[in-house]
């Protein structure tokens, strides 16, 4: 079995968020919320002053070091007042508890708190006391009109597009319209002429010519027969 082994429920493992200036008021109020038990609290360095700041003087206050060289040192209930060096150096502290284990830790600690769940291989849960609690940062309010931040090459294609306009010539933008389609209006029935056929506004006439430029035959001429070929009787074969 390892020396750094687990003996207490995940149920019974707890953080408890705490402003830096409270936290010896918060150890002292668990300390009285759980007499019964034997108590150890923990420290990294400074064992002194937390000793002196604790009221009850039948609860062992030690360092990290003390704590690592004493193999032997139990606990039914340990209070851990900071964060350690190392997440190892934690996995020591609780494995000496047989039955309860805290930690207590300011805004700043709880970013390293990770490290010490990675080795550990769970979360270990928060409580919350509203008393102790450090103010949180407030969430930032949504605004609909915040203008969306740009990728950088859409960044790029605007720059882009933008010197392509500006650098635009008037001849360019004369021949590009130009040669933009018009609209074709829609045609319009008009009525019929003295003759009764049909007027539309998109006809002007009927053509006075054809496609290849000839002159329209009227109506009323005969029309232009086809090319004509010339055929030669075939000679009847000599005997």
């Amino acid at each position: 079995m390892s020396e750094n082994q687990i003996n207490i429920k995940a149920g019974n493992h707890r953080v408890y968020p705490c402003e830096n200036e409270k936290k010896t008021a918060l150890v002292n109020k668990l300390i009285e919320d759980n007499k019964e038990l034997d108590i150890v609290v923990v420290c990294s360095t400074d064992v002194n002053t937390l000793k002196e700041a604790i009221d009850s003087k039948n609860v062992r206050v030690v360092e990290d070091r003390e704590l690592v060289k004493d193999k032997e040192m139990k606990c039914e209930f340990l209070i851990s007042f900071d964060m350690p060096v190392k997440a190892i150096v934690y996995m020591a502290r609780v494995s000496r508890a047989s039955k309860k284990a805290v930690m207590i830790l300011n805004e700043s600690e709880q970013r390293l708190l990770h490290s010490i769940e990675t080795l550990l291989g769970r979360a270990i849960k928060q409580e919350v006391l509203e008393d102790f609690m450090y103010a949180l940062p407030k969430p930032k309010e949504f605004d609909p009109k915040a203008k969306k931040k740009l990728t950088k090459s859409q960044i790029t294609e605007i720059a882009k597009q933008r010197h392509e306009d500006a650098t635009k010539s008037d001849k360019t933008i004369e021949m590009e319209k130009q040669w933009a389609k018009k609209k074709k209006e829609t045609n319009k029935y008009l009525g019929d002429d003295e003759n009764g056929k049909a007027k539309f506004s998109g006809k002007s006439g009927d053509r006075n010519h054809a496609h290849d430029g000839t002159p329209r035959v009227k109506s009323g001429a005969p029309k232009a027969g086809g090319k004509r070929i010339s055929i030669k009787a075939r000679k009847p074969k000599e005997d």
